[in-house]
């Protein structure tokens, strides 16, 4: 819904009432404060009240402001540059900065775990078991999160790749032979990668299945996968906070270290042997 959100308010002008137009050509000018704002600050910041705000909201098809508030919020960190995004977390964030970012990341968290589909998450782990090759895809900061993912699924699974998405071209090469009884893993949050929705997209017209690894059912992964795994993400300044998803992949790896335990017992027993024989770790000093 919100992908069109701003031309639906558009569209809808002729039949608002005066004040409701007060509100939509606020957000229509200025959609990226008014995100950030509640409906009574909105309703005050254009003249009107708190009350004529949540009846817009109804207008629009939506249950109340909370569900039009979080439409923006997405369209704004899909849309904002990253000057933008500097500029519109200053004012959430404020001089206490230690404090908001550690209780954002824990509001997202909270979010996950309420809205997060089980049945979606015992598909994904059934569908990393049971694939005969694994790719995984993520770029910018969500290159990260693949690494991490790959790192662990390669102690678990002997045909774990990683995508390297620096062009199209070199991307498609990467994948080409990608088909039938295999898994692609795309992970992106806003702004959304197009390499990676590309790849997701090759791969399920391919036949192989597509696990998506992003924020909400209107991301484009979505669309180019088979069944996602939702975790919220936020912006903090120029930052991706992508702590919701990394513990949903934690989840991810503990629920096929759990089924795997007795492969995994064995990997490590001879990792560890490998470890100390040419001393990898440092040990504890001798008290």
């Amino acid at each position: 819904m919100h992908l069109d959100l701003l031309t639906r308010i558009k569209q809808n002008m002729p039949k608002f009432s005066k004040g409701q137009k007060l509100i939509g050509n606020y957000i229509i000018t200025y959609y990226d404060k008014a995100a950030f704002m509640t409906a009574s600050k909105l309703g005050s910041t254009v003249g009107v009240s708190e009350s004529t705000v949540v009846r817009f909201a109804t207008e629009l098809g939506f249950d109340g402001y909370p569900s039009l508030q979080k439409d923006l919020r997405d369209l704004v960190r899909n849309k904002l540059t990253t000057i933008q995004r500097m500029e519109v977390s200053s004012d959430r964030i404020g001089n206490n900065v230690f404090d908001k970012v550690l209780n954002l990341d824990m509001e997202r968290i909270r979010q996950t775990l309420e809205e997060g589909s089980r049945e979606s998450f015992n598909e994904a782990v059934d569908a990393i078991i049971n694939a005969r090759n694994i790719y995984i895809i993520g770029t910018r900061s969500s290159y990260a999160l693949a690494v991490f993912l790959a790192y662990y699924l390669n102690l678990m699974l002997e045909n774990v790749k990683v995508i390297q998405a620096t062009n199209s071209s070199g991307l498609f090469e990467q994948i080409m032979r990608i088909g039938k009884d295999d898994l692609m893993i795309g992970i992106s949050f806003p702004r959304y990668s197009k390499h990676t929705v590309k790849a997701l997209k090759y791969a399920k017209d391919a036949g192989a299945d597509v696990l998506a690894i992003t924020d909400t059912s209107a991301s484009p992964l979505v669309g180019a996968s088979n069944f996602a795994l939702l975790a919220r993400s936020d912006m903090v300044s120029f930052v991706d906070s992508l702590v919701a998803p990394l513990s949903v992949i934690n989840a991810l790896i503990v629920a096929l270290g759990t089924k795997k335990r007795e492969q995994i017992s064995q990997t490590f027993e001879t990792l560890e042997n490998i470890w100390d024989e040419y001393d990898e770790y440092e040990k504890p000093e001798e008290k």
